[in-house]
């Protein structure tokens, strides 16, 4: 297959038909402005020719580090097929209208704790998070809960996705895509 993307869609139903522990959960890989490297696991919420599609908060760490070097590496793993996917490239923000109707998507629950984290800053006890989510809970009622404007997407544009297949002896099988002037060039890596 030539479209590394139409593998990988392939891939990760094949992880979610056989029960994966949460297929979608993907390392992302960041740097800061220092070119400090972190990594944390992340929720793939969709993959398109024109990407791999995350939300998180962009006050976090990861959204300051994607603010200042936007560029950066995801890593899926799923032990029950024995295959991992490595894909690297750049960071755009998706549209307004993509994180609000995804931002619809979530329990509600959920939609008030984003609301009240500022994600990555520290606080006094988790018991001070849990009031703040009471009392934005309470607020609301049920009410609706309008999108952080600093809750948004990211869509990693591939330029290299690397598909790894666990193999006897650790011979494992490796398939590195680049793409180079719009069209993916396939080159079979050692393990």
């Amino acid at each position: 297959m030539t479209d590394p993307i139409l593998r990988f869609r392939r891939w990760f139903a094949q992880a979610t038909r056989a029960r994966a522990a949460l297929p979608e959960a993907m390392a992302l890989a960041t740097a800061d402005r220092r070119g400090t490297p972190t990594v944390r696991y992340v929720l793939l919420k969709e993959v398109t020719a024109a990407g791999f599609v995350f939300f998180t908060d962009a006050r976090s760490k990861k959204g300051c580090d994607l603010a200042a070097r936007p560029r950066a590496a995801l890593a899926f793993y799923w032990d029950a097929l024995g295959r991992q996917v490595r894909v690297e490239g750049r960071i755009v923000a998706v549209a307004a209208a993509e994180a609000d109707a995804y931002w619809e998507t979530r329990p509600r629950e959920s939609r008030l704790a984003a609301s009240v984290s500022l994600q990555s800053r520290p606080m006094p006890d988790h018991a001070w998070l849990l009031a703040r989510w009471r009392r934005l809970r309470h607020v609301t009622g049920r009410g609706p809960i309008p999108r952080p404007s600093t809750w948004v997407g990211y869509r990693l544009v591939p330029d290299a996705i690397e598909f790894w297949s666990r193999r006897p002896y650790r011979l494992h099988f490796r398939e590195r895509f680049e793409r180079r002037q719009g069209r993916w060039r396939r080159t079979v890596l050692q393990p």
